[in-house]
């Protein structure tokens, strides 16, 4: 008899299942980064922008989701009945409970084996040197003469043209043409490039193409290309295919652009920016030959002023100013001596005419003359009945001395 156990196990619902089996598959290594190869049917574009598809082959089918953000950047174009690798992780959608890929990117049948042949070689190249930083040289800032690697009918050619055109006139530009792709390609790259470096000498080489898939792009792959540009005597510009390719020849080249466009931008300077530079230079060289003047203009106003102050002429000048001074001071001088002279000639014209025995009788005095003219200033020196003359001031009196009187 079957004995029941104790505590049955529990009971999930089908929701709690999903979800389990969900975690389950997202959480295996294996199916979070996996390579799923098979032919697209089902090919749906949503409005959302979102694809669905189902992969399938002789024994099964495969459904699968690309979001619209992953959509937008995978370049191959799909479409029912094409062979293609998808990379992508394993989930469960689970309002249906069917597992499906979630898909990241898509490359035809046969790009795995190039992807694995690309990465093979970069391993070898990379350990031989060829595209160590130390090796790449330096684009020159001005280049007189562009060599153009590319094909002479692809867009890729009039874009650069255009953008060396607009960008840098100057410039002469050598158009090397070449296959870009196929099997002739590779040694017709190599031999644009010697063209180049050996017959025309360009300051800069550009290698562009337009984008493409892996295969499209495999000539800039080739070992003898990557040899021929990390080789060059002439710095190379790599512009090979859209922003997210990368070839060998980028590697081992001196510059990698994005794209074709992006390499002649590279490769020249802008010319608007020179306007701009060379204007910013005119107006420091003027201001620098405006200061200079200045200051060549002050030294010789100190030169021509020393010059003028140690000059014959000036020193004459000086000399006739000293003589003008001294002639000056010399007439001051003799004015103030005249002045001198004429106040005491005068003080002593005064005291003489105080003296002036006419200036005292002015004042009422006389005086008493003997006949003979002599001065009679004594009494004694008088005798009674002697004629004598007495003077005025304003005439003479003759008389005669009646008596003498002497003082006591």
């Amino acid at each position: 008899m079957e004995t029941l156990p104790l505590f049955p196990p529990q009971s999930l619902s089908v929701s709690n299942l999903t979800r389990y089996l969900r975690e389950l598959l997202e959480s295996d290594d294996v199916l979070r980064d996996v390579w799923v190869q098979g032919e697209i049917s089902n090919f749906t574009r949503a409005a959302s922008g979102h694809v669905y598809l189902t992969l399938k082959d002789a024994g099964a089918a495969l459904r699968c989701v690309i979001w619209k953000s992953n959509a937008l950047r995978i370049r191959t174009a799909m479409q029912n009945g094409l062979a293609v690798e998808a990379h992508g992780s394993i989930g469960i959608y689970e309002r249906d409970g069917a597992y499906q890929l979630y898909i990241d990117a898509v490359r035809p049948v046969g790009e795995g084996f190039l992807y694995q042949e690309f990465l093979r070689l970069k391993a070898r190249l990379e350990a031989e040197g060829l595209f160590e930083e130390e090796r790449k040289r330096a684009i020159p800032a001005f280049p007189r003469r562009i060599g153009l690697v590319t094909s002479p009918t692809g867009a890729a050619l009039q874009d650069m043209l255009n953008t060396l055109t607009r960008r840098y006139p100057l410039a002469e530009v050598l158009l090397a043409p070449s296959a870009v792709q196929g099997e002739d390609a590779p040694l017709e790259l190599v031999r644009a490039i010697g063209w180049l470096q050996y017959g025309q000498r360009p300051d800069v080489i550009i290698v562009a193409r337009g984008g493409g898939s892996l295969e499209d792009l495999w000539a800039f792959n080739d070992e003898r290309v990557v040899r021929a540009i990390a080789a060059s005597n002439v710095p190379v510009i790599t512009g090979i295919g859209h922003e997210t390719d990368f070839t060998l020849a980028d590697f081992a080249a001196d510059l990698r652009a994005p794209t074709p466009t992006a390499a002649a931008s590279l490769a020249t300077p802008d010319r608007a920016d020179l306007l701009l530079a060379r204007e910013r230079l005119e107006i420091r060289l003027h201001g620098a030959a405006r200061q200079q003047v200045s200051g060549v203009r002050a030294e010789f106003g100190v030169v021509q002023a020393g010059l003028e102050r140690n000059s014959p002429l000036r020193r004459l000048q000086d000399e006739r100013q000293r003589l003008d001074e001294w002639g000056a001071r010399a007439q001051r001088a003799a004015l103030h001596l005249l002045e001198l002279r004429r106040a005491g000639r005068q003080g002593a014209a005064a005291r003489l005419q105080a003296l002036n025995p006419l200036s005292v009788l002015e004042r009422g005095y006389a005086m008493v003359l003997r006949p003979d003219g002599s001065l009679l200033t004594r009494a004694a020196q008088a005798q009674p009945g002697q004629a004598a003359t007495v003077r005025l001031a304003d005439g003479t009196l003759a008389v005669k001395i009646e008596a003498v009187e002497k003082n006591l």
